[in-house]
């Protein structure tokens, strides 16, 4: 059997962000509770970036860095969001032209909640293996932002403590039978899903959630899609068998109390033990989701990313990841990180793209809060603020990103600052 993995990947995780202790002081969250949630800062997306841009900023490097030969092998793009503006008409055509992609080239939108992601890689991979186009790549970009329904208290009394950990961005994966940093594991699947309200988009610009429920089921859908991985893969150990672990990141402290509890039920249940294992193959990958948030379908390749850049790997690591969309589908899946991993990843500078973020005050903020839903879903025609935060705006010319200028007749149009 062929190989398959990720050959290259890419994130982007905005222009401006807002420490998480200004806001937990201006909504009076409990401290305790609060610095469980383990996060530090988010992603704030400002009103002329959308699903589409961040898409396109992440996979931009991705596609400049192809010769014109390994371009046209791109046969498959598939954008995974649940952050899409149109009924009908995917995020993948405008992707697909920015990204002046060939025309002989399937596209399309997957969407699943937070699992979309990892539903359109395994897709990806299938489609690599089938080898009815031999050395066709595919791109899977999962792009997401929050849509954050403000009041005059703030946010809806049951998303504030989901309110620090609600992020933007996108990740973009080149899938191919030359992968470079991620060789997956094929076959190794477990899987899990039922229906539960647990969270949703119920409006089009408003996030809803049960907070409570979302946890219980994201435990439960941890459990029982790595018992199904078990059952299909002879041998394995959850603590032995992988040498890191990589969880969808809602928050920081829930990926700690599901590693808590997997450990309590598949090795020990000794507090110190597991709390080491935990410091040693899972918090690694927690580096860039604590400063970004959660990105729905794109928050489990952000913590792969996290823990290629921020771990220790002298030799190829088989590594466990798990992902999660609420409503509900998980996946339990493994692959090995290849040696040049790091090397290849670390020249795409994400760390030092995040530092760039420009710093929100709290009432910058509460401004854009407000002023992000002045464009709606179904907005037929607009020209995109560019003086709110005057300071972004001029921080970001000239780095080449893609940002949204205006809507035409629905219609959305961009350009390249």
């Amino acid at each position: 059997m062929i190989s398959v993995g990720i050959e290259a990947m890419n994130m982007y995780g905005g222009i401006a962000k807002l420490d998480l202790k200004l806001l937990a002081a201006a909504r009076n969250l409990d401290p305790d509770r609060f610095s469980k949630l383990l996060m530090h800062a988010k992603t704030i997306a400002m009103p002329y970036e959308d699903a589409v841009s961040c898409a396109v900023n992440a996979a931009q490097p991705l596609v400049a860095a192809l010769s014109e030969q390994e371009k046209a092998q791109i046969e498959l793009l598939i954008v995974c969001t649940e952050s899409g503006f149109d009924f009908g008409k995917a995020l993948s055509t405008y992707v697909h032209d920015y990204l002046r992609l060939g025309r002989n080239c399937r596209l399309f939108e997957v969407k699943q909640m937070c699992y979309g992601g990892t539903a359109g890689l395994q897709m990806a991979v299938n489609s690599v293996l089938s080898q009815t186009s031999p050395g066709a790549k595919a791109l899977v970009i999962a792009t997401d932002l929050t849509h954050l329904k403000p009041t005059q208290r703030g946010v809806t009394e049951d998303l504030s403590y989901a309110e620090p950990s609600f992020g933007a961005g996108a990740v973009a994966l080149l899938v191919s039978d030359q992968p470079k940093l991620l060789q997956l594991d094929i076959g190794c699947n477990g899987y899990y899903g039922y229906e539960v309200m647990d969270a949703g988009r119920p409006m089009a610009d408003a996030e809803w959630g049960d907070i409570d429920l979302s946890l219980l089921s994201y435990l439960d859908c941890c459990e029982q899609s790595y018992r199904h991985y078990q059952s299909k893969v002879e041998g394995v150990d959850y603590q032995d068998s992988f040498g890191y672990l990589v969880f969808h990141t809602p928050f920081g402290g829930m990926v700690k109390g599901a590693h808590q509890m997997m450990m309590r039920k598949f090795k020990t249940k000794q507090p110190e033990q597991i709390e080491d294992d935990f410091q040693r193959r899972v918090a690694p990958s927690l580096h860039y989701c604590q400063q970004i948030g959660n990105v729905m379908s794109a928050t489990v390749f952000m913590a792969l990313a996290g823990l290629i850049d921020h771990s220790q790997l002298p030799a190829p690591q088989r590594i466990g990841i798990f992902s999660y969309g609420g409503g509900c589908c998980s996946e339990f899946f493994s692959g090995v990180i290849l040696p040049q991993a790091q090397t290849r990843l670390a020249e795409m500078q994400i760390a030092n793209c995040l530092a760039q973020r420009y710093s929100l005050t709290f009432a910058q903020y509460e401004q854009l809060l407000y002023s992000n839903h002045k464009i709606a879903f179904g907005t037929r025609n607009v020209e995109v603020e560019t003086s709110l935060v005057p300071e972004v705006w001029q921080q970001i010319q000239g780095r080449g990103l893609l940002m949204l200028r205006r809507i035409k007749e629905f219609h959305r149009e961009y350009e390249w600052v």
